[in-house]
């Protein structure tokens, strides 16, 4: 068996000076190479699991391991996954062409970035938008290729043509590169097709993980002809967790 790109086991955890528990028990592995959406009610868990797989808190070696290696203590992990979280408060008088200038970097990727992002190197951050801020910081991000891409909730300020084309670049990382991709969101569009794995999350729980094609459920809903049967899955499976196949 190869070792899973995500190797979470048997994780309970709680924030510093909290006593609610943020993730219960939770075991989970994600193969490498998957582009797995992560699910779950606001408050379930997602961001607090990403933040804990890139390494942002400390927690056992043996609990959250990546790429292999432990999560909080491999410092080497830092070159190889990049975590996108919802907070980029860059709105300082600068350039885009200045930030870049300090940002090595492969000259074809960047453009085909920019392209797809229609980010203008002359844009000065402290006037752009919320929008081409987050454009910004996606484009930053995504300058070095990484092994473990960790997405939290950063397509929800793009619009529908930006978000398209990055979810087919990344979709080219996940498949030429075999990058990793786990994509925690409320936005279904485009995504059926797009992922491979669905993870779901319940009050700091996993109560489901598999492969999209061994979903009975969803394969019923494509064959009825059910308009955007992805969301209509999600949505059900988040008005009635119980009802989640485990």
């Amino acid at each position: 068996m190869a070792t899973p790109a995500v190797d979470v086991r048997a994780l309970t955890w709680r924030y510093p000076g909290d006593g609610r528990i943020a993730l219960d028990a939770l075991t989970l592995a994600v193969p490498a190479g998957a582009r797995c959406l992560l699910v779950g009610r606001n408050g379930a868990g997602k961001s607090t699991l990403l933040r804990l797989l890139a390494g942002k808190h400390m927690v056992d070696a043996d609990a959250v391991r990546v790429l292999g290696r432990p999560a909080f203590h491999d410092t080497s992990l830092s070159s190889r996954v990049t975590y996108l979280g919802s907070v980029f408060p860059f709105d300082v008088d600068v350039r885009v062409a200045e930030i870049l200038s300090h940002r090595s970097s492969d000259p074809a990727r960047r453009a085909e970035l920019m392209r797809i992002l229609e980010v203008d190197p002359e844009w000065h951050m402290h006037r752009v938008s919320d929008g081409q801020r987050r454009r910004v910081q996606i484009l930053l991000a995504l300058l070095a290729p990484a092994e473990l891409l960790l997405l939290d909730e950063v397509t929800t300020d793009l619009d529908l043509i930006a978000r398209a084309d990055l979810l087919t670049f990344l979709a080219s990382e996940s498949t030429t590169r075999r990058t990793t991709i786990v994509y925690a969101t409320h936005i279904m569009d485009a995504l059926d097709g797009w992922i491979t794995h669905v993870a779901m999350l319940d009050q700091g729980r996993l109560i489901h993980m598999s492969e999209v094609g061994d979903i009975a459920a969803l394969a019923e809903l494509r064959a009825a002809g059910t308009p955007s049967p992805l969301l209509r899955l999600i949505e059900r499976w988040l008005r009635h967790p119980s009802a989640v196949p485990g």
